[in-house]
C-alpha cells in the first residue's frame, strides 16, 4: 500500500497499481507489466497513450504561451478548436464553450438553459427546471448531481442540493413498469410527456440524458425509439434536449457523437473526456445556432465562466486530438472493431454470473447476476463488480466497474470501452482474458 500521509486518494483502502507509461492501449506498471486499457481510462483515451501529434501539438503551445485569462484575451488556438468540434457536431450545433470537465459542462448546460428563456422571454420567464433520470450520472458538483439519478453518489450529499425531478430510464432488463419491449410502446420515453404536464411545461427549461447510459448501468443503450420519441416531445413542449456525451462523444459509439446513431439533434451536447484524448482535462458545452444568437443579440454574453474557459493549452490538444481522429478514421474504425467486439462479448453469455451483454460501437457493458433466470443480482456485501475487476488486473485488463443500478443499493456491472486505436486480434485478446476473469469470478461468488 502507498503512504498517503500528504494525497487524498480515491480511497485509502485500494492497492494502487504504479502507472509508470503508456503506449498505445497499454499502461505499463512499475515493473514493465503490460495491462490492456479495456475502458480507455473512464472512456477517454481514445486515441491511446503516447501520441506524438498530440503531445508535440501541446509543447508547441506551451512554448507560444500557456494561459491568457478569456476575460480580456483570445488565442487563436481556441477558435482553431472551436471550429474542429463544430466540423463534427450534428445539425445546426455550432456554438462551443470550452471549460475544463464533463461536470462544468453540465453545470454550464443548466445554467444557459436558464439564461435562455430569461433572454428570449425576459426575467419573467418561468423557466427553470432540468428533468433528469434515475440511475443517471452527469457530474459531481452540486448542480449536476441535483439532475443526476446515481444513487451511490447521491446519497451522502443530498441534503446539499436543490433537488430536480427524474424519470426511469430505458433498461429493458429490468424494466421498472413491467413492460416487454416493444409492446410496451416505449413508455420509459413517454414518461417524459407526463412528467412535464405534471410539473406544467411552462416551469421546464430543459431535459438531459446520456445517449448511452455510462458509468451507472454499463453501456445501457436504448430502444431505437427512445431518442426521436424524446426529441419530438421536448420540441412540442418547448424544452431544451441536452444530450450528456461525455462518455459517448467523440467516436465511443461508432459515431461522431451518440445521438447520431438515431438521427436526432439536441439542443445543447455536452462532451468532455475523448475531446483531448485525454491528454489534458476537458469540458464542452456545444449548442445550436439560435439558442446563442439569441444570447448574442440580447446581453451580449453568457452570465458563467470559469478560469479555464478555453485553455490554450487544451485547445491545442483538442484541435490535435480530432484532426488525428479525422486522418486515422477512427469513428469508422470503431464502428466496424465495436461490431467485432460486441460480436465475441455475446459468446460470454455462457457464464452464469453474465446476465446481459450490452451497447454499441466500442462502448460495451456486461451486468452481473446470481441469478440468470430471476435476474436476482448479488448481495452488495459479496462486492462482485470488484471481484471482477481484481480478476481482471491479475490477466492485464483494466476494466471499468460500477455497482447499485439494480436497485439504487444491489446490482453489479462494468463496461469494456478500449481505445479507439484497438486492432482486431487486441480485442481477440481482450475478450479472451476478460473470458478467463469471468469464469475464475464466477468460481469464487457461485462456489459448488
Amino acid at each position: 500500500m502507498h503512504d498517503f500521509n500528504y494525497l487524498i486518494p480515491r480511497s485509502y483502502r485500494t492497492d494502487f497499481k504504479v502507472a509508470s507509461r503508456g503506449e498505445g492501449i497499454y499502461i505499463f506498471d512499475e515493473k514493465g507489466t503490460p495491462y490492456i486499457d479495456g475502458c480507455s481510462g473512464a472512456l477517454l483515451s481514445n486515441i491511446g497513450h503516447g501520441n506524438r501529434a498530440v503531445i508535440d501539438a501541446m509543447t508547441r503551445q506551451l512554448e507560444n504561451i500557456e494561459f491568457a485569462h478569456p476575460s480580456r484575451w483570445m488565442c487563436p488556438v481556441v477558435l482553431e478548436a472551436a471550429e474542429e468540434i463544430a466540423a463534427i457536431t450534428p445539425g445546426d450545433i455550432k456554438n462551443v464553450w470550452l471549460v475544463s470537465g464533463g461536470s462544468e459542462a453540465v453545470e454550464s448546460a443548466i445554467k444557459f438553459s436558464r439564461q435562455y428563456f430569461v433572454e428570449r422571454d425576459g426575467v419573467q420567464s418561468s423557466k427553470y427546471i432540468v428533468i433528469g433520470r434515475w440511475n443517471s450520472y452527469h457530474g459531481s458538483t452540486l448542480g449536476t448531481m441535483a439532475v443526476g439519478g446515481s444513487m451511490p453518489r447521491r446519497r451522502i450529499f443530498s441534503p446539499l442540493f436543490k433537488e430536480f425531478p427524474k424519470i426511469q430510464p430505458h433498461y429493458c432488463y429490468r424494466c421498472s413498469y413491467g413492460q416487454t419491449y416493444p409492446s410496451c410502446g416505449v413508455m420509459c420515453a413517454r414518461e417524459l410527456e407526463t412528467s412535464i404536464k405534471r410539473i406544467g411545461p411552462q416551469y421546464v427549461a430543459a431535459f438531459i440524458a446520456e445517449p448511452v447510459v455510462g458509468s451507472t448501468v454499463g453501456a445501457l443503450n436504448p430502444p431505437t425509439e427512445y431518442w426521436p420519441i424524446i426529441r419530438e416531445i421536448c420540441t412540442r413542449y418547448d424544452v431544451l434536449l441536452i444530450a450528456d456525451e461525455i462518455m459517448t462523444g467523440i467516436g465511443r459509439t461508432g459515431k461522431a457523437f451518440g445521438v447520431d446513431n438515431w438521427g436526432v439533434v439536441p439542443d445543447i451536447i455536452c462532451s468532455a473526456k475523448a475531446m483531448s484524448g485525454g491528454y489534458s482535462p476537458v469540458g464542452g458545452m456545444f449548442v445550436r445556432k439560435p439558442l446563442a444568437e439569441t444570447l448574442k443579440n440580447g446581453s451580449g454574453s453568457f452570465t458563467h465562466g470559469h478560469t479555464y474557459n478555453g485553455n490554450p493549452v487544451t485547445a491545442a490538444a483538442v484541435s490535435a486530438t480530432l484532426r488525428f481522429i479525422r486522418e486515422n478514421n477512427l469513428f469508422e474504425k470503431a464502428a466496424i472493431l465495436g461490431s467485432h467486439l460486441g460480436n465475441r462479448m455475446e459468446a460470454l453469455l455462457e457464464n452464469p454470473i453474465v446476465g446481459e451483454v450490452r451497447g454499441i460501437g466500442l462502448m460495451r457493458g456486461i451486468e452481473l447476476v446470481r441469478d440468470k433466470k430471476t435476474r436476482e443480482p448479488f448481495e452488495p456485501s459479496m462486492k462482485a463488480a470488484q471481484k471482477l475487476t481484481q480478476e481482471c488486473m491479475t490477466r492485464g485488463l483494466v476494466v471499468y466497474p460500477g455497482t447499485g443500478q439494480a436497485d439504487g443499493i444491489s446490482g453489479d456491472q462494468f463496461m469494456v470501452a478500449p481505445p479507439l486505436v484497438i486492432e482486431r486480434g487486441e480485442i481477440d485478446e481482450l475478450v479472451s482474458r476478460l473470458d478467463e476473469a469471468l469464469k475464475a469470478t464466477a468460481k469464487i461468488l457461485l462456489p459448488q
